[in-house]
């Protein structure tokens, strides 16, 4: 076993416990945890001192894992997000009932992610679904571009899976699927 795996094999039972974890994505890094454990979503909304109104981002190792989170979409915003998966573009899509208010925050919709970043893949891959991802930052700080920065803004996260990031110079876009528009 590398020791790569064995690192991921880690951030997984911390993300099975309940727990917070902090790693990389293709930008920056992000803090995650299990979008099904409300707990750890507060405990990571109290990290990063973010409002919960304001929802969270999921990122998933491929279309399947989301399928819980979203409802049907059509041939064309299939396409649409065929162009861009797997990819730093992240998607608002129609969200299922039961999906966890503080996932969507004010919003009728969920922001998903298909990563193309391997490791973050990885991660979703042996977890079995997809993660919350969202910045590893305070809010209003500069995300944490590596473990250090992670650990000085965020030392209540109780793992950092260790890694490189991928070539993107900015954090994902975030588009509208039923519009088209760019978000950010």
């Amino acid at each position: 076993m590398t020791h790569t795996t064995w690192r991921i094999r880690e951030a997984v039972k911390h993300l099975n416990a309940g727990e917070v974890i902090a790693y990389p994505t293709e930008a920056v890094f992000g803090v995650g945890c299990d979008p099904w454990d409300e707990e750890a979503i507060l405990q990571l909304l109290a990290i990063k001192q973010r409002p919960w109104h304001k929802g969270l981002i999921l990122i998933a190792a491929d279309f399947n894992q989301l399928q819980d989170f979203i409802k049907p979409v059509s041939a064309e915003v299939l396409e649409q997000l065929n162009q861009t998966w797997p990819g730093p573009v992240t998607w608002l899509l129609p969200v299922r009932e039961n999906v966890p208010f503080l996932l969507t925050g004010l919003h009728d919709t969920i922001a998903v992610r298909v990563t193309d970043h391997p490791q973050t893949r990885a991660l979703c891959e042996q977890f079995g679904g997809a993660i919350v991802s969202t910045s590893a930052n305070l809010t209003g700080l500069r995300p944490a571009k590596n473990v250090h920065q992670v650990r000085w803004q965020l030392p209540d996260v109780d793992y950092v899976l260790g890694g490189s990031l991928g070539g993107n110079k900015n954090p994902s876009q975030i588009r509208d699927a039923q519009t088209g528009a760019i978000i950010r």
